[in-house]
């Protein structure tokens, strides 16, 4: 399953850079461009920016006028059909506007959580206890489907093919929070020491008596996608939905907070003490 990219906005916005800039390294402006391809301007523009698709057919009408041959044209071409492939998430009713399909395409997610345990180190229970307490009202199929989805989610930290790093900072509250009754959490606070174990996994508790931190506002994510010439990018769930931040100087904050609050938090090694204490004692 994650041997392929396929069908993200992270792989659709990476094959819109690669035609923009062939273009202008070709000398031509959207405006002399357009005719050569019995485009409009506009209709380039939206191809150029992500916010319209292209099959294969049309990137290799695109490719002669930008005098592009050779290896480069069979990358391109692969780089299409990998923008163009449907993700694993569309087999589960999930369409490419979410956040699956960014984490998908991550090499690093930095997590900030503050009311539950990260989603990626969640076991069944207590993702079916989440559900449950959640307003969203989810019949018993769409529930355990969305278990199923966040199970393959969690594949990628064990993947040798493309392996996901998550560094992940917890507020010691969570820890506490019975969520699905203590044995159910329980058996949560051993997954994440074996998690923590894993080479692809950092977790650290930030202390409740730390007070006032700068993570203080809320919970948040930051993904990285290395390799693929993309920023990074936030994400923050909401009760009202969720708000993806794409703003260079916004995101740059939002690491600078997270590297923050590893420094205040318990290392790895003393954070993993404090999960089984807190463990030993429910």
């Amino acid at each position: 399953m994650w041997g392929v990219r396929s069908g993200s906005l992270v792989r659709r916005r990476q094959l819109a850079r690669t035609l923009r800039e062939l273009r202008v390294h070709a000398g031509l402006t959207i405006e002399a461009a357009a005719p050569l391809l019995d485009f409009s301007p506009s209709k380039l523009s939206r191809i150029e920016n992500a916010h319209q698709g292209v099959d294969v057919h049309v990137v290799r009408s695109m490719l002669d006028p930008f005098d592009v041959g050779g290896d480069r044209w069979s990358e391109i071409l692969e780089l299409t059909r990998e923008a163009s492939a449907k993700g694993w998430w569309r087999a589960y009713g999930l369409d490419d506007r979410g956040y699956i399909p960014l984490e998908a395409e991550a090499s690093t997610i930095r997590d900030f959580t503050v009311t539950y345990v990260p989603g990626l180190l969640q076991t069944t229970d207590y993702i079916r206890a989440l559900f449950d307490a959640s307003f969203r009202r989810r019949s018993e199929a769409t529930r355990e489907r969305d278990v199923t989805v966040r199970k393959i989610r969690q594949e990628r930290l064990t993947s040798a093919e493309r392996p996901l790093e998550l560094l992940a900072v917890i507020e010691e509250a969570v820890l506490h929070r019975p969520v699905g009754g203590p044995a159910v959490m329980r058996a949560q606070l051993a997954r994440l020491v074996e998690a923590a174990a894993l080479d692809t996994v950092t977790v650290q508790v930030l202390p409740t008596d730390v007070g006032a931190h700068a993570g203080i506002d809320g919970a948040f994510t930051v993904l990285s996608f290395e390799g693929l010439g993309e920023p990074d990018m936030g994400y923050v769930e909401h009760p009202m939905g969720s708000t993806h931040v794409e703003k260079e100087e916004d995101v740059t904050q939002a690491r600078l907070v997270f590297d923050h609050l590893r420094t205040v938090a318990y290392s790895p090694a003393e954070s993993v003490s404090v999960i089984e204490r807190v463990a030993a004692q429910m």
